[in-house]
């Protein structure tokens, strides 16, 4: 083929795209601007013929089309299985092609796998993602927000085996609560470890430790790092799981890895009120793209229960994430016990926070000595 008919065919390839992209443009403000027009009257001929026992097979149906259809089964030809394979496009989905170019779109392709008290697709949590420049200049801290450090009650270093990484690919998140001018989610964002998610961790690992868990707990400035090495808010998995391969290295008892982020919602929606004391709620997001994902997931369900039977509404669920709609992996391939939990929002203070990280260390707790218990009989 020469240049000139590869030329053309690539332009008709090109037209032939955007058309169809105007297309679905066309057809959505046609149904936006005429909604008025699905009456009681058109539902009603459009289920005159479904029997009522048969309701929620069709209504399964219109969601799922792999699921049998009436007369046999439904499935992708090879030729239509093999673009989606190779293009990640799917020509009959329009998540497809708005799915990139709507701004928050794409949050709705995030998987719910158990979902919490009030958790809905209206309001999944989500990362913002400032400029790198932007997460370096440090803000102005409301001290009379923080707790104050007391030396007496500071615990005693753990001398013991420590089988529990806790660390923080985006460590820069923060509170408002405690910075000062913060009326943004992204402005909520500090390098200093007092009002930062190291803060929870640090707190987290005390808690633990009291326990006899002995945890290894890495307060890199992710932020300073990816400066240094001249990366983006992009690569911040590519380097704390850098951060998470030296420390397994260079200790082999770990075996539980905790990611410890914070999202981005409201207070409203990132705290319980339980018996007259609030807490921030967490949620748990296991990426589904390697090997480990069964049993991550699985660590992650389990602990969700466990949360909501001692403090109904404290956990928002369990969420999954493929490739297409974040990171995919998060690091959880480096070891089959590996969590990501955000605790509270944006808009929760310590006194919250440190209620929540009081309760996951107990049930947390409870679920390692098991396993403990489970691994010393040779399981």
């Amino acid at each position: 083929m020469n240049k000139r008919t590869g030329t053309h065919s690539f332009l008709i390839y090109l037209y032939g795209w955007l058309f169809s992209i105007l297309f679905f443009f066309i057809v959505a403000g046609i149904v936006a601007f005429n909604s008025s027009a699905f009456t009681s009257e058109h539902m009603n001929s459009l289920l005159k013929d479904i029997k009522a026992d048969q309701l929620f097979v069709h209504l399964f149906q219109a969601e799922n089309h792999y699921f049998p259809q009436e007369g046999g089964n439904h499935f992708p030809n090879i030729s239509e299985m093999a673009f989606r394979l190779a293009t990640n496009i799917k020509p009959t989905d329009i998540r497809t092609f708005l799915g990139r170019e709507l701004p928050g779109y794409s949050i709705f392709e995030t998987g719910i796998e158990i979902a919490g008290e009030g958790t809905d697709y209206t309001n999944l949590p989500f990362e913002s993602a400032p400029p790198i420049d932007f997460l370096l200049k440090e803000k102005e801290i409301v001290s009379e927000n923080l707790p104050s450090e007391d030396p007496k009650n500071t615990p005693s270093p753990f001398d013991g085996k420590k089988s529990v990484l806790i660390y923080h690919t985006h460590s820069w998140e923060s509170f408002s609560p405690l910075l000062k001018g913060v009326t943004h989610p992204d402005e909520a964002v500090s390098s200093n470890e007092r009002v930062n998610v190291i803060a929870v961790g640090k707190k987290l690992s005390e808690e633990l430790a009291l326990k006899g868990i002995g945890v290894e707990h890495d307060t890199t400035n992710m932020a300073t790092l990816l400066n240094q090495k001249n990366w983006t808010y992009n690569e911040s998995y590519l380097l704390s799981r850098e951060v998470a391969q030296t420390a397994m290295a260079s200790n082999k008892d770990l075996k539980f890895m905790i990611d410890i982020h914070r999202d981005s919602q409201g207070h409203e929606l990132t705290t319980k009120d339980i018996n007259g004391k609030k807490y921030a709620r967490m949620f748990f997001v296991v990426g589904k793209e390697h090997k480990n994902y069964q049993k991550n997931l699985q660590l992650a369900t389990e602990l969700h229960h466990s949360l909501e039977a001692k403090f109904p509404g404290i956990s928002r669920g369990v969420f999954k994430k493929g490739k297409s709609e974040g990171n995919g992996i998060y690091n959880q391939d480096l070891s089959d016990r590996s969590i990501l939990i955000e605790f509270g929002g944006v808009e929760n203070d310590l006194t919250e926070l440190y209620n929540s990280i009081d309760v996951f260390a107990e049930i947390f707790n409870e679920h390692y000595w098991k396993a403990e218990m489970v691994n010393g009989k040779g399981s």
